[in-house]
Order: structure tokens, then C-alpha cells, then sequence
């Protein structure tokens, strides 16, 4: 994947506190997460593009509606907004496989270990789900705990619950 040429800042209301979003110039989503995460943002952004700081900017109209329409109840409005990442090619197939946990629905680490045919690597689907720049959108939210409790979640296990509750799930 090729490092894009600029990206931009937006910042949006929303339920959970304010979400920081990041798009480039094609209006893919690049990065997601809440405003008392940036540290962790930056990380992210420096991990994957280097020294390209997003500029202050408004995302599409056509993403931030989407992800207004999802906070309103729309559920698969998250699924019109594009989005790219950098990361290892495990990684991406972590979070592709992310996708097909439907809102509402829960997995385990394990299970998603073994849906993408490397059921041993556990603690490794774990990171990289850890290390998904672009939470709610790649809906890393949606995996438990083998008993099927709230572990580890970038935004916090409250915004976790929040967001499993919103999709109709019981956390």
C-alpha cells in the first residue's frame, strides 16, 4: 500500500466523546479514534506513514454522515465508508476478518485465531487487533474474552460496552 501524499484531521461529536478521524485525499478513512486517545493515534499514524502529520480538515460529507447515521442507529451505514491501513499482511487480515463479525454479534480471539486458518496465533490476533487504526469501522469492539467477557479495547472497556449495547449485543 502506498503512503498517500497528504492526510487530513476532522473532528466529530458523537455519543462517546469526540471522535478524531483521519482521511486522505481520495476521502479514505486512514485512522479513527477518541480524542483522549490521540497519543495513541499518533503512534499509529507515525508507524504507518512516517513523518506525514495529518493537517487540520474536513473528512468527506458522505463519511461523516455515515458514521452520524451509525450513532443514530444505522448500523451497516459503516459499511459505505471507505477506508485504508498500512500494517503487516497478518494484520490486515485480522482486521479484514473483523468485517464479517455482524453488529450485534460477538467473537473470540480464538475463533477469529482460526477463521483466518491460524488458530495457535491467539495472542497474536490480540495485537493486532490492538494495533486496528481505524476503530468502530473495523470493529475490533466486537471481540471478547474466551468466557466471553470485555477485555482490551484501544477506546476504553466503557466505550466498548457502549458501542456492543448500541449494535444490540449483551457485553
Amino acid at each position: 500500500m502506498t503512503r498517500p501524499p497528504h492526510l487530513r484531521l476532522d473532528r466529530l461529536p458523537s455519543p462517546l466523546d469526540e471522535i478524531l478521524l483521519v482521511t486522505d485525499e481520495t476521502g479514505a478513512v486512514r485512522a479513527l479514534d477518541f480524542h483522549d486517545y490521540m497519543p495513541r493515534m499518533g503512534r499509529l499514524l507515525r508507524l504507518h506513514y512516517g513523518d506525514l502529520p495529518p493537517e487540520n480538515g474536513a473528512a468527506p460529507a458522505g463519511v461523516r454522515a455515515a458514521l452520524n447515521a451509525y450513532f443514530e442507529g444505522a448500523l451497516d451505514a459503516l459499511s459505505a465508508i471507505a477506508w485504508a491501513t498500512h500494517g503487516t499482511a497478518f494484520q490486515r487480515a485480522v482486521w479484514t476478518a473483523l468485517l464479517n463479525i455482524p453488529a450485534g454479534t460477538t467473537s473470540t480471539y480464538a475463533a477469529l485465531a482460526t477463521r483466518i486458518g491460524k488458530p495457535a496465533a491467539t495472542r497474536a490476533v490480540g495485537a493486532a487487533n490492538g494495533a486496528n487504526p481505524i476503530a468502530v469501522l473495523v470493529p475490533c469492539h466486537r471481540l471478547v474474552g474466551a468466557t466471553g467477557a470485555l477485555t482490551g479495547y484501544g477506546g476504553g472497556l466503557e466505550r466498548k460496552a457502549w458501542l456492543l449495547r448500541h449494535e444490540g449485543a449483551r457485553p
